[in-house]
């Protein structure tokens, strides 16, 4: 049974009471700027952990080849400058975690450069990622170009989120969209020589973009981002099917679905993809040494197996799964209390939601930096929706918050 408690007396409590509410008034007041102060902190601190703390990840090697492709046209020739570049600029530790995996697939590959040259496909249809690894590998080094990506990604990414938190009146929320992207393992991806968190900061500025109608810039972000990891073209898809559906106005969304359409067959034809079902079976099921024609036969049992394996890990061992239900659980909260998402938003969410499922089925693989692009969106839709409640609950008390709707700002 809850009871109201009783008034301090002792002169410590008084002091601890009076100094708590001074704390709560004070942060009440300057919560905007304490909020854009203390996530940008940890914005920059993660900038600077991705410079002088990155992750030495097997993927860097077929990245840093296919950016040098057109220097390097011999198999071996590539291979030898893909790894001679990475052990110069990793620790002795880490390049030999890279290159000996105790006879396994990471010591044959080191040894191998015709069957290293043939998984180049997988990794050479992030165009974007690797014609910038290219470019800037002309002023720093190769490994320097790729934590320059990283770096910069993180700030971008981390300015994004500040300015749609600052156009829907929510910076005092920024701290909570900080311990959301701790959750979802910003810092890993941020740390990671991959292209995900470009892909993701880009992602990101193109649905800030739908949200506040700039159209020209939806289709330029939505677009670039698909071009840094084609596998966005599930999510632009689904965005489209359901603009279409509710005839909702939004020509940058689509035009953006289109162009990645087009250029997603003309890409993995040029970069000689494998194939859908291949590509699984090297990621999900086994690692296969060499894709040069390795055609596996469809098999239901062996992408069930593949699916159920992936749940297990995702659930246990990511964190994807549950950032994502805390952002459905804060959206149907904040319905029911009466605060609801406008029809443009309302869409978009949807559209994140289905995005991650249809791209769990359509390529079952457990890791968060997967669906990380799709996991901070949602948090920032109810983010106005969420303030509004806070106001009606400073002005009226609970019972006044449950009869406001705030459903005409998203």
């Amino acid at each position: 049974m809850l009871t109201r408690p009783s008034a301090p007396t002792k002169p410590l409590e008084r002091l601890t009471g009076a100094s708590l509410a001074w704390g709560e008034g004070a942060y009440a007041k300057w919560a905007a700027s304490i909020g854009a102060i203390a996530f940008s902190l940890y914005i920059l601190l993660t900038a600077a952990t991705a410079w002088f703390m990155p992750d030495a990840n097997w993927d860097m090697l077929p990245y840093l080849a296919i950016a040098e492709e057109g220097t390097y046209p011999d198999p071996q020739a590539l291979h030898d400058y893909a790894y001679s570049t990475v052990k110069a600029d990793v620790s002795a530790g880490d390049y030999k975690t890279l290159t000996d995996g105790g006879g396994g697939f990471r010591s044959h590959m080191a040894q191998n450069a015709a069957d290293f040259h043939s998984l180049l496909g997988m990794y050479r249809i992030k165009f974007l990622y690797a014609e910038i690894l290219s470019s800037l590998s002309h002023v720093v080094t190769p490994v320097e170009a790729m934590r320059l990506v990283q770096v910069f990604s993180v700030l971008l990414f981390g300015a994004i989120a500040l300015a749609w938190l600052r156009a829907e009146g929510a910076l005092a929320l920024a701290p909570i969209v900080g311990a959301i992207l701790i959750m979802a393992d910003f810092g890993e991806a941020a740390r990671a020589s991959t292209p995900d968190l470009l892909c993701s900061a880009l992602f990101l500025g193109g649905v800030f973009a739908y949200v506040r109608k700039r159209e020209a810039a939806t289709a330029v972000l939505l677009f670039l981002a698909f071009m840094a990891r084609p596998d966005n073209i599930v999510f632009l898809a689904i965005f489209a099917v359901l603009l279409i559906a509710f005839r909702e106005r939004a020509w940058g969304a689509l035009a953006g679905f289109a162009a990645s359409f087009i250029a997603y067959f003309a890409i993995s034809h040029w970069a000689q993809h494998p194939g859908w079902w291949p590509h699984l079976w090297f990621s999900s099921i086994e690692q296969h040494y060499n894709m040069d024609g390795f055609e596996p036969p469809f098999s239901v049992a062996a992408y069930l197996k593949a699916f159920a394996a992936s749940v297990v890990r995702a659930v246990a061992l990511n964190s994807w799964v549950g950032v994502s239900v805390l952002a459905l659980a804060g959206w149907y909260g904040l319905g029911r209390a009466g605060f609801r998402l406008d029809r443009r938003a309302g869409i978009l969410l949807a559209a994140l939601v289905l995005g991650v499922l249809a791209k769990f089925a359509v390529f079952p693989i457990h890791d968060t930096r997967i669906y990380f692009p799709n996991l901070l969106p949602p948090f920032l839709l109810i983010a106005a929706p969420l303030m509004a409640l806070w106001a009606a609950a400073s002005r009226g008390g609970p019972r006044a918050a449950l009869q406001v709707n705030s459903g005409d700002k998203s």
